[in-house]
């Protein structure tokens, strides 16, 4: 297991079937064959909530759900950013070699500052240096990333060539983009177009951490039409994202039962869909008791944590004292 795989873990929300589905369940499978570090971004927050509520709250519930989800923190180094202060240090040094003019073009800042015209921050600008730093710090070799963050992960190789272009080394290897091939599985929201995700609104997803009663609600309110008008006919994006997530939870048999009543215009959406609810809470419900029973075991919950800044330590001290040595910094 020698190449390192790095993913970072923004603070901003609970776990939903989505993120559990997608990015996840690819965590769990990475951790078995690859020296992984898994972190909570809490100074990533900053950039856009400069004035967090319960930031350290937030941030435990992150490593509650992400450890109910299957993380292994035996497996791999699982830590909160902020527990690793060389990231911090490391970031200086690459904004020292990091120019206005290209952080100004990256994509995510424009968007950004289209977004939040009033909170354009330093660390808004610098965003693209922070993450390179989470990178760059443990010399990883692979970032699961998604669309939004490709320009983010090129600026990270730009600056791990430009660091050993500068000083004349081959330090930093140039991190390359995980390809998960057809792995990951997109699980469609309940608004009836898309994907699911906390951004599209709270009706959208469904989340480890929801009770029975907030599931049924929720999957009874999910979009569908009045019914097939012909035998056989294409099914439209809400209907099909409803069956597509019921392949996700459901027994094949159920899919197939569901199926053959759309396809003979006799289908029932309000049966379909609390079918659909139940399949739903008995995913969820093991999560959920895990999240819980966590949630109270704060012992374990600070052992966990110290266990990741650890490992995460060691890694990083051995990167910037070695990349404090190739800049020219010397103790007396």
């Amino acid at each position: 297991m020698k190449e390192i795989v790095l993913s970072g873990i923004r603070p901003t929300g609970n776990l939903h079937l989505g993120n559990y589905y997608g990015a996840v369940q690819n965590f769990i499978k990475l951790q078995d064959n690859y020296n992984c570090y898994f972190f909570i971004a809490d100074y990533h927050s900053l950039t856009t909530h400069p004035h967090p509520d319960d930031l350290h709250g937030r941030v435990k519930q992150i490593l509650v759900e992400y450890l109910a989800a299957g993380l292994d923190p035996e497996k791999a180094t699982l830590y909160v950013q902020s527990d690793v202060p060389e990231v911090v240090e490391l970031y200086l040094f690459l904004n020292m070699n990091a120019y206005i003019g290209e952080l100004e073009r990256v994509t995510t800042f424009k968007e950004k500052v289209r977004k939040q015209p009033d909170n354009v921050n330093a660390g808004l600008l610098t965003y693209p240096t922070l993450m390179a730093a989470d990178i760059l710090i443990h010399k990883s070799n692979y970032i699961p990333v998604g669309k939004d963050q490709e320009q983010n992960l090129e600026k990270a190789r730009d600056f791990a060539e430009r660091f050993n272009r500068i000083y004349g080394v081959d330090f930093f290897p140039v991190p390359q983009a995980f390809n998960y091939g057809n792995a990951l599985i997109k699980v469609p929201g309940l608004d009836g177009s898309g994907k699911m995700g906390k951004s599209e609104g709270e009706g959208n997803a469904i989340f480890l951490c929801e009770d029975d009663k907030s599931i049924r609600k929720k999957v009874m309110r999910a979009v569908t039409d009045s019914g097939p008008t012909e035998p056989n006919q294409v099914k439209p994006e809400p209907i099909q994202n409803l069956f597509n997530l019921m392949k996700i939870v459901s027994a094949p048999e159920t899919v197939q039962f569901f199926d053959d009543a759309y396809n003979n215009m006799n289908i029932r959406y309000g049966d379909m869909k609390k079918q659909l609810a139940e399949d739903i809470i008995k995913v969820v419900t093991p999560f959920r008791e895990r999240i819980i029973e966590l949630s109270n075991d704060d012992e374990y919950i600070k052992k966990v944590a110290r266990m990741g800044a650890e490992k995460a330590h060691e890694s990083a001290s051995k990167t910037i004292k070695e990349v404090r040595e190739i800049i020219g910094f010397r103790s007396f």
